[in-house]
């Protein structure tokens, strides 16, 4: 068999994808914070009044690690914890003051993050690698892939 005359796809994309999450780690580092910070800070900004198990599935982390970080996000006066009146097990977790600037801050970084990301494309090659990348992760996940995203 020939060797083939490029690199693997998938090689590819991993190197592309942890390359890229490399300099958003170090863009959020560089803004005051990191990126499980971040997920869990744009996850209740979206959400503003989330139980800690609902915050975990929408960061993507298990139960444990968010209660590490949360615990260290509380003690900083990032959030607030506080228990469900209705349901004694839950804990609530809400951002504090300190928490929206944070935020603010960090999607300053994440929005130059993303340009950065963007230049040298026109919105037509975005469109077109957003549909491509969906359309890998469809063939691993064997979900239908969503319809491309159109500009008028």
């Amino acid at each position: 068999m020939p060797p083939p005359t490029t690199a693997p796809i998938g090689v590819v994309l991993a190197r592309t994808a942890k390359t890229a999450s490399r300099a958003f780690d170090h863009a959020l580092t560089a803004a005051g914070s990191s990126q499980p910070i971040w997920q869990i800070l744009i996850s209740l900004k979206t959400t503003p009044v989330a139980n800690q198990r609902e915050l975990a599935d929408a960061v993507g982390i298990q139960g444990a690690t968010l209660t590490h970080h949360l615990n260290g996000m509380e003690t900083t006066g990032l959030v607030t914890r506080r228990r469900d009146p209705d349901n004694r097990r839950i804990h609530v977790v809400e951002l504090t003051d300190h928490g929206e600037q944070l935020f603010h801050q960090l999607a300053t970084a994440a929005i130059a993050h993303d340009k950065r990301l963007r230049a040298g494309f026109t919105d037509d090659e975005i469109t077109t690698l957003a549909t491509l990348l969906h359309r890998l992760a469809a063939n691993l996940t064997d979900q239908p892939a969503p319809e491309p995203i159109r500009r008028e």
